[in-house]
C-alpha cells in the first residue's frame, strides 16, 4: 500500500469562481505507479468547496451560482460578519453545505468518473485568494 500527496495551487478571485482541475488529478495519477486505490481531494480552508458536477461553459455553472444564491445570499447579515467584520459569512456557510472534500476510486489506473462527471473547487469567498488543494492517493501498484 502506497501514500502519494500532491498539492494543487489556485489564484482565485472568489465570489463562487468555479475551477475543474480533474485533468490536473488524472495526470497526478497516470504519473504515480497507482492501479488501484482512491483518491481523496482537499481544498483547505473553510470558504471552499470540492464536488463534482457536469462542468460546462453555460448552463450548471450559473445554476450552481443561482442555487447558492438562494440559500445562502452575499447581501445577507450574518452573525458571523457582525463578529470578524470581514463581511464573507455567507462563504462559509456555503462550504459547509457543499463540503470541502470529495473521495473517488480508481481502478486500473483509472477514474471511477461518470461519463461528464468532472471533480471541481469552488472558491465561495468575497476576495481574491491563493488556494491549496491536496491531492492524497491511497492504492496499490502492479508491482
Amino acid at each position: 500500500m502506497e501514500i502519494i500527496t500532491h498539492s494543487i495551487y489556485l489564484r482565485t478571485q472568489g465570489h463562487n469562481e468555479i475551477h475543474n482541475f480533474t485533468p490536473q488529478i488524472l495526470q497526478l495519477l497516470q504519473e504515480s505507479s497507482l492501479k488501484d486505490g482512491q483518491v481523496t481531494v482537499f481544498a483547505i480552508g473553510s470558504t471552499t468547496g470540492i464536488t463534482t458536477l457536469e462542468y460546462e461553459p453555460g448552463l450548471v455553472k450559473k445554476d450552481v451560482r443561482v442555487m447558492l444564491d438562494k440559500i445562502a445570499p452575499y447581501e445577507k447579515s450574518y452573525l458571523h460578519n457582525q463578529t470578524w467584520g470581514d463581511n464573507n459569512g455567507a462563504a462559509h456557510l456555503r462550504s459547509c453545505l457543499i463540503g470541502t472534500s470529495y473521495v473517488c476510486p480508481f481502478v486500473d489506473g483509472q477514474m471511477l468518473l461518470g461519463t461528464w462527471q468532472q471533480i471541481v473547487f469552488i472558491d465561495f469567498d468575497t476576495r481574491p485568494r491563493q488556494r491549496n488543494i491536496a491531492v492524497q492517493f491511497i492504492g496499490l501498484s502492479d508491482s
